[in-house]
C-alpha cells in the first residue's frame, strides 16, 4: 500500500478570499479545515481536496506548480477566463508568445494558472483540471510515481507525467532547465499514510525513494515535513 495524495495546499495571506475564488472557478464546495484553514472538496474525479492555509509570507517568484484548466471550445475557454477575471484574477505575462493559444492568469494572490485551448491532445481525456503542471526533473517524476503508486503516463525528453489509476488530473514535470527555488513553495502536497499503516513507516519508505526530512520552523506538530529529490516541500500526516 502506498500513501494517498490527500490535498494540494496553498499558503494564503487571506485563505477565505482565495478559497472563495477557487470555489467559484472550479465549482467546488467549501468546508472547514481541521488545521485553521479552509478546504475545497472536489465535485469531480480529481481525487484530492485543495486546502488554503494562513501565512504572513509574501509570494516571491513564480510558483513551482500551477493548474492547467481545460476547455471544450473557444467559447468555453473565453467563459472560463471571464469567470476567473470576474472573481479577481488578472492576466499576466510569464514569457508566453503571441502565438500561444492558452491564456495565462494569476489568482488574487498572484498564483499562476493557465486556461488551455480546446483540442489539446495531452489533456483530451482529463477533466476541467487537466493537469497540475510542475517545474521538476525526470528523477522527481519517477519519485512521485513510486511515492503515490501512480503510473507514468508520459516519459519523454526528460518530461514526465503521472496520473491516478482512478482518473483525475495529470501531474506533470517539465524537465530542465529548472527554475531557481526562492524560499518555501507556496503550494505543497499533503500525503496520508495507508489506512493500515503508520506515519513513521511511510516516512521511512519515502526516504528510501529519495526524500529527506526538513525543518521549515514547523516546531512540534503531528505531521512530518519532507522534501522530494528536487527540494520541494511536502507533508506526511498522521493516519486518519
Amino acid at each position: 500500500m502506498t500513501c494517498q495524495l490527500l490535498a494540494l495546499c496553498f499558503d494564503a495571506r487571506d485563505p477565505l478570499r482565495l478559497a472563495r475564488f477557487w470555489a467559484g472557478v472550479l465549482g467546488w464546495e467549501m468546508a472547514d479545515d481541521p488545521q485553521d484553514g479552509i478546504a475545497l472538496l472536489p465535485s469531480d474525479d480529481t481525487g484530492f481536496r485543495i486546502r488554503f492555509l494562513p501565512t504572513r509570507e509574501q509570494k516571491v517568484g513564480q510558483n513551482q506548480m500551477h493548474f492547467d484548466l481545460t476547455s471544450t471550445s473557444i467559447e468555453d475557454q473565453q467563459q472560463t477566463v471571464a469567470r476567473a477575471l470576474g472573481l479577481g484574477a488578472r492576466h499576466i505575462d510569464i514569457g508566453q508568445g503571441p502565438e500561444d493559444a492558452h491564456v495565462v492568469l494569476a489568482d488574487p494572490e498572484g498564483n499562476e494558472f493557465c486556461v488551455i485551448e480546446p483540442g489539446n491532445n495531452f489533456l483530451a481525456d482529463c477533466g476541467f483540471i487537466g493537469a497540475l503542471a510542475c517545474d521538476g526533473s525526470q528523477e522527481v517524476g519517477y519519485f512521485w510515481s513510486e511515492a503515490l503508486g501512480w503510473p507514468l503516463v508520459w516519459d519523454q525528453d526528460q518530461e514526465t507525467a503521472i496520473r491516478s489509476p482512478y482518473g483525475g488530473p495529470k501531474i506533470t514535470w517539465g524537465g530542465p532547465p529548472l527554475m531557481p527555488k526562492t524560499g518555501k513553495n507556496r503550494l505543497h502536497f499533503d500525503l496520508a499514510p495507508p489506512a493500515d499503516g503508520d506515519q513513521q513507516a511511510e516516512v521511512d519508505r519515502l526516504i528510501s525513494l529519495g526524500a529527506t526530512r526538513i525543518d521549515i520552523g514547523q516546531g512540534e506538530v503531528s505531521w512530518v515535513v519532507m522534501a522530494d529529490p528536487d527540494g520541494h516541500e511536502f507533508c506526511v500526516l498522521t493516519p486518519r
